[in-house]
């Protein structure tokens, strides 16, 4: 896992497939949150656990789940 210090703001977050699950919000505690205006995230903000962040590479933040599974699995922000 990577420390949240790590992960900012607009970074690309992409599944282990290369597939792109959306852009970094911002982290709150356990969780990455997705911006709201990205396609890949459906323009809603969802919630991925901060577990799934295996590390960074070229300024995207890199998940050991595939978009798909990271996309039937992150939660909708209240």
């Amino acid at each position: 896992m990577i420390h949240e210090s790590k992960i900012l703001e607009h970074m690309e977050v992409i599944g282990s497939d290369g597939g792109h699950v959306g852009k970094v919000d911002r982290v709150m505690g356990g969780d990455i949150e997705l911006a709201k205006f990205d396609f890949g995230s459906g323009f809603k903000h969802h919630l991925i656990p901060m577990v799934w962040a295996e590390e960074i590479l070229d300024n995207k933040v890199c998940l050991n789940t595939t978009k798909d599974a990271a996309k039937a699995a992150w939660r909708e922000r209240a």
